[in-house]
């Protein structure tokens, strides 16, 4: 997901996109811990979309 893209959207609906993210994060470490992903770039991408949107929120807070 793109800056521009989380810019975009309401609070609430980066607090759902937030928590949709976090899980198939979680869901593809666990996936990556029993065997090896295909693509293991993937995790660190989700980490960073987890990123953005945690500072993207945090940053609309301080506002």
């Amino acid at each position: 997901m793109k800056q521009s893209e989380i810019k975009e959207l309401s609070v609430t609906e980066l607090q759902e996109r937030l928590s949709e993210v976090k899980k198939s994060y979680s869901d593809l470490k666990m996936a990556h811990t029993i065997s090896p992903l295909e693509n293991p770039i993937q995790l660190r991408s989700l980490r960073r979309t987890v990123a953005r949107i945690a500072t993207e929120l945090t940053k609309r807070e301080l506002q």
